[in-house]
């Protein structure tokens, strides 16, 4: 087999693949349309909301353990098992520092992702860290921006460092998302960052209430996971491409 019948092989593979993944994907878009067409304002926290709510994120955790096995269980898998617990704990507003702590064991497996093998090391660019400046910027001025709102609030004794840290381990997810230069996980992780920002104005009261503001935060929320989880599986193909490379 010759370059070009190699290369034209590797195409159609390549198409044959992410046919198979938007195949996989198909049932966390439609639980996800399914959310969007039953939630309302005034929806009660209940049971069911909760597990409405919670649907995508974990049939994204099966489309990704369906693809990369076991690898991924302490890594994007994971996070995605505990962004659903945090999906669920924020139904009822007085499981809001539950639901924070399970987003940020979320961030945290999906920083320790982002420093594996599969996501291969790339040296640093002098772009690359502006962009780490920025986002340590944006985030450590948005926490000096909402503090003086977290000290009106309950609990705020225990909101005040908890929301600190929270910051600090979605900005560290930010950058390390930045070092791996995969364009899917870069989005995903800004656009959690953009969901989790605005959420925040709304819950602490930073702004009057955004007409849309949860539809704002719902979508930048399951594009940030659907971003993230397409990511890792591409890396995890991109590995095993690199890998076979290397052993022809």
């Amino acid at each position: 087999m010759d370059i070009l019948e190699t290369d034209a092989y590797d195409r159609r593979q390549r198409r044959n693949l992410s046919c198979a993944l938007l195949f996989s994907l198909l049932p966390f878009f439609l639980a996800t349309a399914v959310y969007f067409y039953l939630w309302t304002p005034d929806s009660p926290a209940s049971i069911m909301s909760a597990g409405v709510k919670s649907a995508p994120t974990l049939l994204l955790a099966a489309a990704v353990l369906s693809w990369n096995g076991g690898q991924s269980v302490l890594g994007v898998v994971g996070g995605l098992v505990f962004s659903a617990v945090g999906d669920i704990c924020l139904v009822w507003p007085e499981l809001f520092l539950h639901g924070m702590g399970a987003f940020a064991v979320a961030h945290l497996l999906y920083s320790l992702t982002f420093l594996s093998t599969r996501y291969a090391p790339i040296s640093s660019a002098s772009w690359t860290r502006f962009l780490y400046l920025i986002l340590f910027m944006v985030g450590g001025g948005f926490y000096i921006y909402i503090y003086p709102f977290l000290q009106k609030a309950p609990n705020s004794d225990l909101l005040v460092p908890a929301v600190g840290v929270y910051i600090v381990l979605i900005t560290l997810m930010g950058i390390l998302a930045i070092r791996t230069r995969h364009a899917a996980t870069l989005l995903g992780s800004l656009s959690f960052i953009v969901s989790d920002l605005t959420l925040a104005l709304q819950v602490f009261k930073v702004t009057a209430p955004l007409e849309h503001g949860n539809s704002i935060v719902m979508v930048t929320y399951y594009l940030a996971q659907l971003l993230i989880a397409v990511g890792d599986v591409k890396a995890v193909d991109d590995k095993d491409d690199f890998a076979k490379w290397k052993r022809s």
